[in-house]
């Protein structure tokens, strides 16, 4: 089973700019809605206006190691307003089935040694606590998007830099197995991370 990483933060907190030291011969980026990032270096292996259908595609063939998904909430939005004029709430069930779907294929049908980083936008609930972004109550209240995942990781910018917040401080969903990360904090830097998720878990490291 692969290993799907969230990866939570608002928009221009960081999160597609982590990519920028990933080799771009090892990883495949899908770009849900945007067609450039945010940094000179060149991935030529970048996928524009990327759905489910080219995600699981490339997923199933298993060239590579490593994906990201970016930004992974416009997989719902783009599909909530390709069905806007749709009355009922089918189309909500639909769009939640997608995702959850997307998440279980990583998790049960992806080799053990690739992990699919879906870099995603926040919001707020009622409560004050922070949440992954989506779309109507189906994910929130049957599904809890954070709780597919062992890995989240939440963008984070104090006076030192950019980082990434490996554990919850408290109102937000942050998680890290136990002993993967020892601090709070860590460089915005998803090839840090990804190397070590492969020290934690055992697996080859991939090469810089």
């Amino acid at each position: 089973m692969g290993i799907p990483v969230l990866v939570l933060g608002e928009s221009g907190s960081g999160k597609t700019t982590a990519i920028r030291n990933m080799d771009p011969k090892k990883v495949a980026i899908f770009m849900v809605e945007k067609q450039r990032l945010p940094f000179r270096t060149q991935f030529p292996m970048v996928v524009p206006k990327a759905g489910y259908a080219h995600i699981q595609k490339a997923l199933q063939e298993h060239k590579l190691k490593q994906y990201v998904i970016d930004d992974s909430q416009y997989l719902l939005v783009n599909e909530f307003f390709d069905k806007a004029a749709e009355k009922g709430y089918d189309k909500f069930t639909s769009i939640a089935l997608n995702f959850r779907n997307l998440i279980h294929w990583v998790n049960v049908v992806c080799p053990d040694d690739v992990i699919v980083y879906f870099l995603h936008h926040t919001q707020t609930d009622d409560y004050g606590r922070l949440k992954a972004k989506t779309i109507g109550k189906m994910l929130d209240e049957k599904l809890t998007v954070e709780g597919c995942f062992d890995i989240v990781l939440k963008t984070e910018r104090n006076q030192d830099g950019w980082w990434f917040r490996t554990h919850s401080a408290g109102n937000d969903p942050v998680k890290t197995p136990m002993e993967m990360f020892e601090d709070d904090l860590i460089p915005n830097d998803l090839a840090i991370v990804d190397a070590k998720i492969r020290e934690y878990y055992g697996m080859e490291a991939e090469k810089k």
